[in-house]
């Protein structure tokens, strides 16, 4: 579910709540009952760590482009010998 963030035009409270896409935007603030406005965020991307999902658990050995440590004369692997 999404993370939506809400900011008071009263009190200035900042929050943040987990909804559905479809839910309704909230209208209140839970500090003072007053208006709120749904912020505009950057969101979280998606982080990608190590050496990477697809050259090491998708990717078919022998396929373009793929690396094999035992070929020499490739410039552009890091294993050339």
């Amino acid at each position: 579910m999404p993370t939506y963030e809400y900011e008071c035009v009263n009190c200035n409270k900042i929050f943040e709540v987990f909804q559905k896409i479809t839910d309704e935007p909230l209208k209140k603030c839970p500090k003072c009952s007053k208006k709120i406005n749904r912020l505009i965020g950057g969101g979280s991307g998606v982080i990608f760590k190590g050496s990477g999902f697809y050259a090491t658990d998708y990717r078919k050995a022998g396929a373009a482009g793929s690396c094999s440590s035992d070929k020499k004369g490739c410039s552009s692997c890091p294993h050339a010998k």
